[in-house]
């Protein structure tokens, strides 16, 4: 079963463009939290995202494309990044989910 697990770091919404963790410790947990996903065999696919301030919004207006550059002021919540794994059940998505070491996110 493909399960995706979805990283909202918690102050992120007006993050400045370039913004980077802070705490090198706690990505270095992140590192070897991806590392133990891959080295057993479930982790399919991972990426962080670019904050929203480096982000565009298209909408259509009447058939016409808007184009908004981000921050966006109205978002609550955004991702900061996701990682897509294939396991057993989703008891076992949850119990990899439950180890991740990202404690600042919602």
């Amino acid at each position: 079963m493909r399960f995706m697990m979805l990283m909202i770091p918690k102050g992120y919404e007006m993050a400045p463009p370039g913004t980077l963790p802070d705490d090198m410790g706690r990505m270095a947990a992140m590192m070897k939290f991806n590392a133990d996903m891959q080295k057993a065999g479930i982790l399919l696919a991972v990426e962080g995202l670019h904050p929203p301030s480096m982000g565009v919004r298209v909408s259509f207006k009447e058939g016409k494309p808007i184009v908004t550059d981000g921050s966006f002021a109205e978002t609550k919540e955004i991702l900061g990044g996701y990682w897509m794994i294939q396991v057993a059940s989703r008891q076992e998505a949850i119990e990899w989910a439950r180890r991740c070491p990202a404690l600042t996110t919602r």
